[in-house]
This record gives C-alpha cells, structure tokens and sequence, in this order.
C-alpha cells in the first residue's frame, strides 16, 4: 500500500470532478491535504469526506489567477506547515468556440485559469518544496496537449503549453529530488464535461474514437496521481500520461 504520511498535499481544483479524487486517494495514503479552490461549499464538501476517510484537510478558497491570492496561500503554508512536498496543478476550465467567435476575454480566462495558475503556484510554493531532496509536481495537463478539436483553440493552446511548462520545471527542479509530470486525461465523467455527455450525438463521436468504448472514471485519475506522488515512481520525471482510452494510439 502507497503512503505519504505527514506530507503536506496542495491541490487546487479540489472542490470537484478530477481534483477531488485526487485529493481523497492522496488523503487516503496519509498526506495532509490543503485544498484550494474558487468555490468555499464545494470545498468544505470535499475536505469534510477526506477528514471522515481519516485525513487532515486544510480549506483554502483562492483563485489561482489572482497573484495576490496565490502569494497569500504561500505564506499561509510557510507560516502553518514550513514545507510542502507535494502539489497538484488541477484547477481548468474550457469555453469552446469557434475562433471567430471567441472573444478576447474568454481567450485570457482560459489562458488564465489553465496556464497561468500553474506558473503561479509553482512560483510561489516550489521555495517551500526544495531543500527536502524529495517533491512531487503534477501539472493536470490533457489529451488536448497532443490532439486537437475544433472549437478548441484556447483549451488546447493553454494545455500543449502546461506540458511545455512541465518539461522544463522537470528538468529545473531535477536536482533537488521533485519530479515534475503531467496527466493528461481523455474524456472523463466530470462536471466540465457533463454538456458534452448529455449530448447524445457528442456522446457517441467520443465513444467512437475511444477504443475501450466508455467514459474515464475520476477515481482512476486519483491512482493515477497516487502512484506519481509515491517512490514507486521517484525515476519518472518531464513525462505525461496519457489516459485515454487509447484515443491518441489510432
């Protein structure tokens, strides 16, 4: 069984879908959680099912493009717990539009949100991960940073430059023992995708370029991340996973 007893865990996002399994697999092994998120309900939620599961979980609302806040979360966790050794880059969001109709704002919102945040994040909390000789960075990257769809170009231009990012962060922060992944999902049952879900027609071109013919479950994701925060995977640095389905092997 994979432990992280006593590391401190921040993921953002955590409030739902795909950051929210995470952070029950990873409260589950131990870690001691810090979950940020725009979204304070949703938030309290999720930490209050990691702390019936056992965990010690931490609420933080913030909103990963605002650089004041995310500064703020830093000295929070400098202040509440010194060090941090693991943290999840979750938080995303798509609008899907063709390009003529895209306007200026929502093309920096989800640049923003998806891109940004991360290099905020990491700006602020990777002081309070070295020294220790061991992190762990995960970047929730997407199938998006590999293939493409139309009415996607600013989802997919934010994530193709995530993975960008966590290549030379891999590289950056190789010697002091953090390694840096992606995880890139396909279509998964999450609320970001509930429109596309709902919509019989869009539902069945997904399971037609799915091989394994099915929806991805967020739980698997929550492994996923498990196993890239543990020491089975402490040689596995710059790299991304792909989960899906085995969309990008046709």
């Amino acid at each position: 069984m994979i432990r992280l007893d006593n590391k401190v865990a921040v993921i953002t996002g955590a409030s739902k879908g795909l950051g929210k399994a995470m952070a029950l697999a990873l409260g589950r092994a131990g870690a001691r959680l810090v979950l940020v998120s725009r979204n304070q309900e949703q938030l309290e939620q999720t930490a209050a099912e990691a702390r019936a599961a056992g965990a010690d979980a931490l609420v933080h609302q913030a909103d990963v493009t605002d650089e004041l806040q995310v500064a703020d979360l830093g000295r929070r966790l400098a202040a509440d717990y010194g060090k941090v050794q693991i943290l999840i880059n979750n938080a995303g969001i798509n609008v899907r539009q063709p390009i003529a109709d895209f306007t200026l704002a929502d093309w920096r919102r989800v640049l923003d949100t998806n891109l940004t945040g991360p290099f905020l994040m990491c700006r602020a909390l990777v002081p309070l991960m070295k020294g220790q000789g061991w992190g762990r960075i995960i970047n929730l990257t997407s199938i998006m940073s590999h293939v493409a769809l139309p009415g996607r170009s600013a989802y997919a231009a934010s994530k193709s430059g995530l993975l960008g990012f966590t290549k030379a962060l891999a590289l950056e922060l190789a010697d002091e023992g953090i390694t840096v992944n992606g995880i890139s999902p396909g279509p998964f049952a999450t609320e970001m995708n509930k429109p596309l879900m709902e919509n019989p027609e869009l539902t069945q071109f997904f399971m037609s370029r799915i091989p394994l013919g099915k929806w991805g479950q967020v739980e698997d994701v929550g492994e996923m991340a498990l196993f890239l925060c543990s020491d089975h995977a402490r040689f596995i640095t710059g790299a991304d996973i792909l989960m899906d389905g085995g969309w990008t092997a046709q």
